[in-house]
């Protein structure tokens, strides 16, 4: 057993956590971790860009606007203008770190950026590099990072547990650090700081198909419950609308930026069908483009439909998506002569655990920012390329309310190490897979695009369950990465039916047949852990 003191302990390294120690002041003892390598989290797979108005013919009223409409009545508008405003400066910032971004020539020939539009937005005002602007910026970040000498990365660390006066039997409120398991040596080592932020990412490896990594499986948000945060709104799950659907390609985003630059959905047929659902056509929000794809695949009894740009000059399709048409070539489809196949996946996770606006949740010390958390900004509904620009809004406030706490932290008691003394190793591992497998299942099935409710009836009845069995597994066994990240989609699969069922009316990402119209009061879906769960 092993423990390491800092003074601000970050779990995640995607642009939530990262943005978060670069900035820290130099002189603290930062430790950023990763559950895989640095590059394993969602920033690094996104595709379209960073929503912010560049442009003289945009303004702030209009970006906050589009984010209010698509948020569905759910977003607070404090938070939408706090993030909104934060934009022209976290670009500037990125520009400084290092990322290139799309550049066209002005009236005058001289570069500036290239701003591109994506549904729910009124104007072009989301800036990229090219169609892998989660990789440039990553990138960066890493790099400016490594720089750092006060900032010590470690990768393969998979978080378990956070540390609360709880489990010190103190009664005060409050984290001290986190118990992880490293994954070279398959040791738990106890990490202690007074202030420790969550990046960890979503939950959308709860479904049976996502856009997502495997590393997307809730960590943060589980953590934070089991220490007796509360969590809001983890029924808007937001299924993205255009998945590459092939035998040969997994969990590969085909990004909203092609329907933005004149992408058409079509049907097998070759037929348009999405005027049909809403006036904005493949340009509304994700939401209802995803629904009305699910609706066609149901209606017809086919796998996939069909995006195409084949009839853009395919120098611009090369220009302009780079990645997806390479991705797209290598498993045979030339998407400058081809429609590209494509199925709605979970994609984001638009609920977390409840922060204000510095990031801060309801256990002193913790802080939660990007897609772990839940601030207000989305509502019901994400609009594409608010994401990235919420890590580093939030990101920026909470290391700037850590660094004026700093001075003032108390001094971390003695913490207990890792008990193991009472576990064996497992043999039965085929329990791990099947759960997992039986989980994703159901969740895609009784709580996805379009849910009932005896749908969700069914769902609770069997993650009851699960999380049984799960608990009874944990309780016996040397904990491995599979039981842990199981052991968090069970409380995230929880938390969402949960939600869903508070939930009588279809707003947003939330669509019941049930309850097919909007509720009059507008309120947020918040639950708060039980008595014994509170740290």
């Amino acid at each position: 057993m092993s423990t390491h003191h800092h003074d601000v302990l970050i779990i995640g390294s995607g642009a939530a956590g990262l943005t978060t120690a670069l900035k820290l002041p130099r002189h603290l003892n930062i430790c950023v971790m990763s559950k895989g390598s640095l590059t394993a989290a969602n920033t690094f797979y996104a595709q379209g860009g960073v929503a912010a108005v560049m442009d003289a013919t945009d303004s702030m009223e209009s970006h906050v606007q589009d984010t209010l409409i698509a948020g569905g009545g759910l977003c607070h508008e404090d938070a939408v203008r706090f993030t909104v405003e934060s934009g022209p400066q976290a670009i500037r910032w990125l520009q400084e770190l290092g990322v290139r971004f799309s550049t066209e020539e002005d009236a005058s020939g001289q570069p500036e950026i290239h701003l591109t539009k994506e549904g729910g937005h009124s104007h072009r005002r989301v800036v990229h590099v090219a169609d892998a602007t989660g990789l440039a910026i990553s990138e960066a970040l890493i790099e400016n990072t490594r720089k750092c000498s006060n900032i010590t990365l470690l990768e393969s660390r998979v978080a378990i547990d956070l540390i609360t006066n709880k489990k010190l039997g103190a009664q005060a409120n409050r984290v001290w650090g986190a118990y992880v398991l490293n994954l070279k040596t398959g040791h738990v080592e106890t990490h202690t700081a007074p202030f420790v932020m969550l990046g960890t990412g979503g939950a959308s490896k709860a479904y049976l198909y996502t856009s997502n990594p495997d590393v997307a499986t809730g960590d943060g948000i589980a953590m934070a419950w089991r220490a007796g945060c509360r969590v809001a709104n983890m029924e808007f799950n937001q299924f993205h609308p255009t998945c590459l659907y092939h035998p040969n390609s997994r969990s590969f985003l085909i990004t909203e930026a092609v329907r933005g630059e004149g992408g058409i959905l079509k049907l097998p047929n070759g037929e348009r069908f999405m005027h049909r659902f809403d006036k904005r056509a493949e340009l509304a929000p994700r939401d209802i483009v995803a629904r009305a794809i699910d609706h066609e695949i149901k209606r017809l009894g086919v796998d996939c439909l069909y995006l195409d740009i084949s009839h853009k000059p395919a120098d611009f399709i090369k220009t302009h998506f780079p990645t997806v048409y390479e991705k797209c070539l290598s498993i045979g489809i030339d998407i400058t002569r081809d429609a590209i196949p494509v199925v709605p996946a979970a994609h984001y996770t638009c609920g977390g655990v409840m922060t204000d606006l510095k990031g801060r949740t309801d256990l002193e010390g913790l802080y939660a920012a990007g897609e772990t958390a839940f601030t207000g900004l989305h509502g019901a509904n994400r609009m594409a390329s608010n994401s990235l620009l919420e890590c580093l809004a939030f990101a920026t406030a909470a290391a700037k309310d850590i660094a004026a706490k700093i001075d003032n932290a108390p001094k971390v008691p003695q913490i207990p190490n890792w008990d193991e003394s009472q576990v064996t190793d497992s043999d039965e591992d085929v329990v791990i897979s099947h759960n997992w497998s039986e989980l994703r299942h159901f969740m895609w099935d009784y709580v996805g695009i379009v849910r009932t409710n005896k749908r969700l009836e069914r769902a609770k009845h069997r993650i009851d369950l699960l999380q049984r069995e799960i608990q009874e597994y944990y309780g016996n066994y040397r904990v491995s990465n599979d039981l842990l990240e199981l052991r968090n989609l069970a409380v995230i699969a929880d938390l969402i039916i949960r939600c869903a069922m508070l939930r009588k009316e279809s707003r947003g990402l939330h669509f019941t047949l049930d309850y097919p119209d909007l509720q009059p009061q507008i309120q947020d879906s918040i639950l708060t852990p039980a008595a014994e769960l509170r740290a």
